[in-house]
């Protein structure tokens, strides 16, 4: 009997080892990845008593199991907190990273407060602000393998159908409040799905098509301990990395580990530009440290507010609002033929706004491109002309010397295209309107309510996206929607008002 014991302990050691290296491999080079960035962050490099040493100190790396499945148990949380070998496998990385955990520490006390206020407002678990530490190690321009973006690590495509802005100039993937709201409303809408919170941060890591995928695999199976095998090796480390960095953040004080000091406010105040602005302008004009002021500004991704377009924030030290504000004009001239002559054509026409006298940027760059004529017609819009010609809206105006939105039935337009599709391009000015929405993959809206009687249906209005309609049925998520419609990511994103939709089967 004994000689039977000591056999099932032997491969039971053996298994448990196996199990060790196995998951050594889910410390992907992502996350290592994440936490040197961190490291070289400016404000993390600049901060005052930026990292305090830890070297040296004892972390109690050696607690015993029963310690810490304690101390979980004390946690308030609504998510599950599962203690395993996967999970301590984890713990014990993450304790072992002694500039981070201060680091993680001191960023929370600046994020957190932010993090908190919005899945608030959605009612989720508070407990969900830990992700960025595993999505981004709180580096709020984490761009990973994936392309996935900030402090969430959003995808461009969930981005833009959560109503993120993406472009070459913004990315509000990088604004650490609307990409917190995003990924809030997307962690909703996954719960909505999945009911279980492990599932809901596995498709938030894999995608939901993942999840679903490892649930058949699994043979019907909706535990995430079941069907972990078949997750994608990252998302196998995904949720035991969470839950151990929740134990963490919880009982830092018991490892040795204490909040670093940042000079770094997130809620500083903030400005509405209405005009182009450089980020250099501000800094130079109002003697900010230019790496300060992208930090509190990381969606600008070329340091360009194109506020010429819209109105768009300018997060500013508190200190500096009035001096702001008191020399904008001289703001917005300092050095503007300097900050916007490099690789752009600077349009010569100067114009009187809010009673400044400054010169409007173009961003356009005419090289390689012909010059074509296109006569407004009734019902064209800037928005339908630059769709058929594959330009954006501003790059259209500024060719035009245009900064309104007005149109007259009969002008014409000037549109540069590429040399080697002139032929294409040519024959839009003759076509009509349904002709131009079709030859170009936006068909023009049907208005006319379906007849299948067996579903409800809903017809879009201007404003609105496949979230916001989803909110208003009960029981009914966007996923549900896309899905019930056949939709892709890039069909949301060309939803028509008066387009109807199918919201679900009657019963």
């Amino acid at each position: 009997m004994k000689k039977i014991l000591l056999f099932l302990s032997v491969i039971f050691i053996s298994l448990g080892s196996y199990a060790q290296q196995q998951d050594d491999s889910l410390v992907n080079s992502q996350v290592l990845d994440n936490l040197n960035q961190l490291m070289d962050l400016w404000y993390v490099r600049n901060g005052v008593d930026t990292v305090i040493s830890s070297t040296g100190l004892n972390h109690h790396l050696d607690i015993p199991d029963s310690v810490i499945i304690k101390r979980m148990h004390y946690i308030p949380t609504a998510i599950p907190l599962t203690f395993n070998y996967k999970v301590r496998h984890w713990i014990d990385f993450y304790l072992k990273q002694e500039d981070a955990i201060p680091a993680f520490l001191g960023l929370g006390k600046i994020y957190f407060p932010v993090f908190e206020q919005i899945l608030d407002k959605y009612n989720l678990p508070l407990e969900l602000k830990y992700l960025p530490i595993i999505e981004s190690a709180f580096n709020i321009r984490a761009r990973s393998r994936a392309g996935a973006v900030g402090l969430w690590q959003i995808m461009y495509g969930t981005g833009r159908l959560y109503g993120l802005e993406i472009n070459s100039l913004v990315d509000e993937r990088m604004d650490p409040y609307k990409s917190t709201d995003a990924a809030a409303r997307i962690l909703k809408d996954l719960y909505d799905k999945y009911h279980d919170w492990y599932l809901v941060l596995a498709a938030y890591n894999a995608g939901p098509g993942n999840v679903n995928k490892a649930i058949r695999r699994s043979g019907g199976k909706t535990n995430y301990w079941d069907i972990y095998p078949y997750l994608p090796r990252e998302t196998r480390g995904y949720v035991p990395g969470f839950i151990a960095i929740v134990y963490i953040m919880n009982y830092a004080s018991e490892h040795n580990y204490f909040p670093a000091k940042f000079d770094f406010d997130l809620s500083a105040d903030t400005v509405m530009v209405t005009d182009t602005l450089h980020l250099r302008q501000v800094a130079e004009v109002l003697h900010i440290p230019i790496e300060r002021l992208r930090d509190l500004n990381p969606q600008y991704k070329l340091d360009i507010i194109p506020g010429q377009i819209k109105p768009y924030p300018l997060r500013l030290p508190s200190q500096k609002i009035l001096a702001f504000i008191d020399l904008q004009d001289s703001i917005y001239n300092y050095k503007d033929s300097l900050f916007f002559n490099h690789n752009v054509l600077v349009n010569p026409r100067t114009y009187y706004a809010r009673g400044s006298y400054r010169h409007t940027p173009c961003y356009t760059n005419t090289r390689g491109r012909v010059k074509l004529y296109y006569t407004v017609k009734p019902g064209d819009t800037f928005g339908y002309i630059a769709d058929w010609y594959d330009v954006t809206i501003r790059a259209l105006k500024c060719w035009n010397n245009r900064w309104s939105n007005r149109l007259r039935v009969g002008e014409r337009l000037v549109v540069y295209v590429p040399a080697s599709k002139v032929k294409k391009y040519k024959k839009i000015n003759s076509m009509s309107f349904e002709q131009k929405q079709k030859y170009t993959g936006t068909p023009v809206v049907n208005t006319t309510q379906p007849k299948d009687p067996n579903y409800v249906y809903y017809q879009i209005h201007r404003g609105e996206s496949l979230y916001i309609i989803a909110k208003k049925f009960p029981d009914v998520s966007y996923y549900d929607l896309m899905k019930i419609n056949g939709f892709t990511a890039e069909d949301v994103k060309h939803l028509k008002p008066g387009q109807w939709i199918k919201i679900k089967k009657k019963n």
